[in-house]
């Protein structure tokens, strides 16, 4: 695996020269592009100037601000060399904290991170402190310029893990939602709890895919063997109908039973297991 980066972790005086890795493997996205029906022409997109409807090249496009309403100001090159800051390709540690006080809305992108030459013995004492001290390293990095992130760095099964987090200002408070009271009933709130503990279950995160993709790029290596042949007509989803007053209370009895089925068929196929 290739490093995003090299630089150094930094924590008082202490420098730890480190590479920074991806630590999650992103799927290839299914590309989709805009084609004209009749003969599935690639349909362009050109740059064109707003004032006079005239296109753009490349070498005269530059980045600007809005700084009034139709008033912009450029900004180039070296205007963001100016606004450089110390964090670029350093990990720049400002303050260890209980890992138990962070918001967990306030994690964003995980990264590893590994030593470099002559790294590693600082690096695996970094790691010793934070795991016995149950605590993270809250540090300024810039992975990608010109942006500067927030960042943890914590333990993870023998390595040091990054993760980049949002900053206080771009989290959203639950109370600009205007959530109306709605208090359920006893015999609901009874139903719901046991229906919970009936799916309760031990987290295994390799159960879980994604199976819209899946079924996406199944339709469209489909598409591509049949050829012009059409394909059979999709089965109308089932849609909840606007306004529908609910039953919480049978819709809860309904799913018991259906949890208490697939408790006992689950059980049977683990005792036939056992039998074979």
């Amino acid at each position: 695996m290739r490093p995003l980066w090299k630089g150094a972790i930094s924590f008082g005086l202490v420098n730890i020269p480190v590479g920074l890795y991806p630590a999650v493997r992103h799927k290839p996205t299914v590309d989709l592009v805009l084609l004209r029906d009749s003969d599935f022409s690639r349909i362009r997109y050109k740059k064109v100037a707003e004032n006079d409807g005239k296109e753009v090249s490349k070498e005269h496009i530059v980045k600007g601000y809005e700084y009034a309403k139709g008033d912009y100001v450029a900004v180039t090159e070296e205007d963001f060399q100016r606004v450089q800051v110390k964090s670029n390709q350093l990990v720049d540690i400002r303050e260890f904290v209980e890992l138990t006080e962070i918001d967990p809305r306030f994690f964003n992108e995980p990264y590893f991170l590994a030593p470099e030459k002559g790294g590693a013995k600082a690096y695996n004492l970094l790691r010793l402190v934070l795991e016995k001290a149950g605590l993270v390293g809250i540090a300024k990095v810039v992975i990608r310029p010109p942006r500067e992130h927030l960042a943890a760095v914590k333990p993870l099964d023998g390595a040091l893990m990054l993760e980049t987090m949002h900053f206080a200002d771009e989290l959203r408070e639950p109370g600009e939602l205007e959530i109306p009271k709605a208090e359920p009933g006893s015999k609901e709130l009874e139903m719901a709890n046991t229906l919970v503990k009936a799916m309760a279950g031990e987290w295994k995160p390799e159960k879980y895919r994604d199976e819209y993709r899946e079924a996406l790029v199944k339709l469209i290596e489909q598409k591509v063997r049949s050829g012009t042949k059409a394909l059979p007509t999709p089965k109308a989803g089932r849609k909840a109908g606007p306004g529908k007053i609910i039953d919480l209370a049978e819709l809860l009895k309904q799913s018991l039973g259906q949890s208490g089925k697939a408790q006992k068929k689950a059980g049977h196929r683990a005792a036939q297991r056992k039998a074979a």
